[in-house]
């Protein structure tokens, strides 16, 4: 009995031991997590963005939204003049109406200066109406003579130019799908004036359509298209497939003519859109009743940022053009895209010539700084058979 008392008080001693042992393991385990949460306390801050993700999203911001008032404005005065910067103010009309004034040069004193009324969300939100007028003025623009096999670098020419222009434009989505019509009217003036490097000795003006020459055209156009990206200036996914008929009326002159422009665009994401691959083919053409040309200065052109980008600004020229591209685009962050491309074209004559004979191509490799909607910054190093050229543009290339 003493021997079976003497255990029962072992036992009876050892419990709270035991129950003290036991329950240390989760005593040990909420003081590690009350510690940790008491320091994140300690050092808890809201999230600042660094300052090109702060910079991007004030774009963003403005694009999206039209809130910024003073903003850069940096469109080009003509293609190839160069880098090119300026300012505007935005007035805001309404909720979402906006009057933009806006001026910019370019490095090689090109000029562009514009008005622009947007009224983006008319029959509830199915149609947004754009009315626009502006003054342009470029100098040492490029002429290389016409064609893409019989033209070569040492041909090049330098022409002055000068724009003014009102437009007004209304795009309709019937059903807010992806089915987009638009239509509009135009008056530009346009005016050729030979440039600094003697244009009328180095250019056989003569035969040339259009040299000399001051133009104005009243411009009735329409487009119907299938456009389901996210956003026009920056997209990972969707397509844009569209055709636009414009009539270029010169009332009393030999300068009126038809073009009729068949754009195709394909975003095909992989990975999760960490990949895409973009693909994009445009046709420009051209028609001409009895007695009409086409003035060289109207005429489609190949060679910028945003087509053969291997080659100088309007290095071809002709009435009818042919343009396919290839992007494949890696997604590094969430602001900065790298892409390596390929581009391939001509232009011609005659619309039976545009076949894929013959076509001018180059390839390279770039890099995007772009918001959700939009690209501001776009740097391409393109290489062909005229050599290397480095591309800046403030759009995607499609």
């Amino acid at each position: 009995m003493q021997l079976c008392g003497w255990l029962l008080a072992m036992v009876a001693s050892a419990g709270p031991v035991l129950a003290q042992t036991a329950s240390a393991p989760e005593d040990t385990r909420t003081g590690q997590i009350a510690a940790r949460q008491a320091e994140k306390a300690r050092i808890a801050a809201p999230y600042r963005p660094g300052r090109i993700e702060a910079i991007v999203k004030q774009i963003d911001e403005h694009l999206r939204y039209r809130h910024v008032r003073w903003h850069p404005f940096y469109g080009p005065a003509y293609h190839g003049a160069g880098l090119t910067a300026g300012v505007g103010y935005m007035f805001h009309t309404g909720d979402y109406d906006s009057l933009d004034v806006r001026a910019a040069m370019s490095l090689n004193r090109s000029t562009r200066a514009e008005v622009e009324f947007r009224r983006p969300r008319l029959w509830r939100r199915r149609a947004a109406l754009a009315v626009l007028g502006g003054w342009r003025e470029g100098f040492g623009q490029n002429f290389f003579g016409l064609g893409t096999a019989a033209t070569s670098i040492d041909d090049r020419a330098e022409f002055d130019f000068r724009h003014a222009y009102v437009a007004a434009t209304l795009d309709v989505r019937p059903d807010r799908g992806p089915v987009v019509v638009s239509g509009g009217l135009d008056y530009s003036r346009h005016e050729q004036r030979g440039g600094d490097d003697g244009f009328a000795e180095r250019v056989a003006t003569a035969t040339l359509p259009g040299a000399g020459a001051t133009v104005g055209y009243l411009q009735p156009h329409a487009t119907l298209a299938f456009d389901w990206r996210p956003a026009r200036d920056y997209a990972r996914r969707g397509g844009y497939y569209g055709v636009t008929a414009r009539r270029y009326i010169d009332a009393g002159g030999p300068f009126s003519f038809t073009q009729i422009d068949y754009d195709l665009v394909q975003h095909l994401p992989v990975l999760r859109d960490a990949w895409v691959v973009s693909l994009r083919a445009r046709a420009e053409t051209t028609y001409t009743g009895a007695g009409e040309v086409v003035p060289f200065f109207m005429m489609p052109f190949l060679g910028n940022a945003t087509t053969l980008r291997a080659f100088s600004s309007m290095r071809f020229r002709d009435r009818q053009s042919l343009l396919l591209s290839a992007e494949w685009r890696i997604l590094l962050n969430g602001n900065l895209d790298a892409a390596v491309f390929y581009d391939a074209g001509k232009v011609a004559a005659r619309r039976e010539e545009l076949t894929l004979r013959g076509l001018k191509s180059g390839y390279g490799i770039g890099f995007r700084l772009h918001t959700t909607m939009s690209t501001p910054l776009r740097l391409d190093l393109a290489h062909g058979n005229e050599g290397f050229r480095a591309v800046i543009g403030a759009t995607a290339a499609f």
